[in-house]
């Protein structure tokens, strides 16, 4: 009898110091989770910290009521950049401690913040499926032109990236976009410059249906996220990417304030933003590493694909996160109100 009481007390004993080697990581599934999986949970694993792996569609709402109610179940999370933004200043993330995850000068300067650190680099870019067409669009004029590349254009519904995309085809450099649409003026200019394909347009809300929309043939050309398209070819679909005037966003890993597993937690964002763990990821999917020492551990097919590669960059626009806090809002409402007109 003694003995069976000394045996569970030292079960109940080993049990916190059991709860502490395993970590739950939050992503936003697909290709990316599987990607994520091989490069990241998989060797991490070997540390001796278990990672369970979570699927969410981005709901902050979920984090924001773990934190208030001091119920944190979520270690790591994955988040887009805006919710990156809002979340760190809402005080829902702890703050990272940069000296036990890297040198931050070994990483892109928009991947380096307070709250959070990039996992990856995304594109949203202009597609065309090869097998239709020999010579796609070079640029976003030719994206707009419908009787050089005739048939449907498949665009995000929504303002975001569409505006940009509108200027740059009306003329307007990609460094000057947000000086442009900053203005009253810039805005009326991109709306009508939107206008004058709306009969054209046939609207995306997911991200898996402008790939679709290219192998049935629905659309001539779409916008598109980049990995959507290598996730498609993957599978043996012939679709290519003009990355002229591309714009590009970061996602972020974040610690949620509260976690009884931070120090597991910054343990696994040390071991995913090291070069070798970040080459491998990008093997897996055609998201850019925010480590730069990643990129000269990649061959060039890799590389082609990325949207850090110097080639694909050399004209893209950065994902301005304080424009669209400060005027998305409004646009918005305007984009919607444009749409059912």
């Amino acid at each position: 009898m003694k003995k069976s009481l000394l045996f569970s007390a030292v079960a109940m004993l080993a049990l916190p110091a059991l709860a502490q080697q395993q970590i739950t990581v939050v992503n936003f599934g697909g290709a990316n989770a599987n990607a994520q999986k091989k490069a990241y949970y998989e060797p991490f694993e070997k540390t001796g910290i278990k990672v369970v792996p979570v699927e969410y569609n981005g709901e902050q709402a979920k984090i924001k009521a773990m934190v208030e109610t001091r119920k944190v179940t979520w270690d790591v999370v994955e988040v887009e950049s805006p919710d990156a933004a809002r979340g760190c200043d809402e005080g829902l993330f702890e703050k990272l401690d940069y000296s036990r995850i890297g040198d931050k000068a070994s990483f892109l300067p928009a991947a380096v913040t307070e709250c959070g650190i990039g996992v990856f680099v995304w594109s949203t870019v202009m597609a065309y499926n090869g097998d239709k067409l020999k010579e796609g669009p070079r640029s976003w004029a030719d994206f707009w032109d419908t009787k050089k590349f005739p048939g449907k254009r498949g665009m995000r519904k929504g303002a975001r990236y569409n505006l940009e995309f509108a200027l740059m085809a009306d003329g307007v450099k990609s460094a000057d976009v947000y000086k442009v649409l900053a203005t009253k003026d810039g805005a009326e200019r991109a709306f009508r410059k939107l206008t004058e394909l709306k009969p054209s347009i046939q609207w995306w809300e997911a991200g898996a249906q402008p790939p679709q929309f290219l192998v049935a043939g629905d659309v001539a050309l779409t916008t598109v996220y980049n990995g959507r398209i290598d996730a498609a070819n993957r599978e043996g679909r012939n679709l290519r990417i003009s990355w002229t005037g591309g714009i590009y966003d970061l996602d972020y890993w974040v610690i949620p304030k509260g976690t009884p597993n931070k120090d597991a937690a910054l343990k696994f964002i040390a071991f995913a933003s090291q070069p070798d763990t970040q080459a491998e990821y990008a093997r897996h999917i055609a998201y850019g590493p925010t480590n730069n020492k990643a990129l000269a551990k990649l061959d060039a097919k890799v590389l082609s694909n990325l949207p850090t590669a110097p080639a694909n960059s050399k004209d893209a626009l950065q994902f301005n996160l304080k424009f669209w806090a400060d005027q998305g809002e409004e646009l918005e409402k305007r984009f919607a109100a444009w749409a059912t007109q």
